[in-house]
């Protein structure tokens, strides 16, 4: 009988503070605070619920938006490459080129991870990786994949959405050669996606490549290799501290398509652009 009753005790605290939880989401911003508990609310099974409403962080003013007489060029290439200048002179980002790459299943299940752009022309954005890691067996069976480069310190992100296509082999293989040798060892070693035992394992498998081509060059594998994300919408957005952020999207016009749609706007290189609501 205790027992019954402190589970219901529990219980009902629990269904207590996620009610409560949904009447304090519901209100401005400015009336939340007078209601933020001391503590956090601990749920039957482990669980801890945290509130982060409260963090926010200043963007943009309104005198810094992005309104479309501030585009460096109506191509979106020239564009993101002015974008990615920015980026790579700004001393607070690490890694311009990093990027996450989402794909998905030929059912639709989406999978997304960091990667390095490592060019980028007309013809579309290029990434290095194990063609039977998770990423390239999506691609595989679902070639469509959307990048997105976040630069935080810029209050800037770009997302693109295109169709993804391996690089001939020869770009590859001269690429591949390029790296630093620990860099060429590790990506014959390391087979990208697969269960391993533990560290140990790929450390001595490392140090066996490493003997085995002490004396000659590291042959890539058929399973390392190019693809070119070749886009079909280009999207730029920049933060604004009201939260009405910019929103600046390219698409690119199908073969034989000419009209524009509704408020759009005709670019270069077969582009048209156009805004969105934030």
């Amino acid at each position: 009988m205790k027992r019954l009753l402190i589970f219901k005790t529990l219980r009902y605290i629990h269904r207590t503070a996620e009610y409560v939880s949904s009447r304090i989401i519901s209100l401005p911003v400015h009336h939340r605070t007078i209601f933020v508990f001391p503590f956090c609310t601990k749920s039957l099974n482990g669980h801890t619920a945290m509130d982060l409403s409260s963090m926010r962080k200043q963007y943009n003013s309104e005198s810094e938006s992005f309104v479309e007489d501030r585009l460096a060029s109506l191509d979106p290439i020239k564009q993101f490459g002015e974008w990615f200048d920015q980026a790579s002179a700004c001393p607070k980002i690490g890694e311009a080129n990093a990027m996450c790459i989402a794909t998905a299943s030929k059912d639709g299940k989406p999978s997304a991870r960091m990667v390095l752009l490592k060019g980028y022309s007309n013809e579309g954005f290029l990434f290095f990786t194990n063609y039977e890691s998770r990423k390239g067996k999506e691609l595989e069976s679902n070639p469509h994949a959307s990048l997105i480069f976040y630069w935080e310190p810029l209050n800037r992100q770009i997302r693109i959405e295109g169709i993804v296509e391996k690089i001939p082999p020869q770009v590859s293989c001269e690429y591949f050669h390029s790296r630093p040798r620990d860099s060429q060892i590790g990506a014959v070693v390391s087979r990208q996606s697969t269960v391993i035992p533990d560290r140990e394992y790929i450390r001595q498998q490392y140090a066996d490549m490493e003997e085995k081509y002490k004396d000659s060059e590291v042959p890539k594998p058929d399973y390392w290799g190019g693809y070119i994300v070749k886009p079909f919408v280009i999207e730029f957005w920049q933060g604004q501290t009201n939260r009405l952020h910019d929103r600046i999207v390219f698409t690119k016009l199908k073969e034989g398509e000419a009209e524009l749609g509704d408020m759009q706007h005709r670019a270069e290189g077969g582009w048209v652009y156009h805004r969105l609501a934030p």
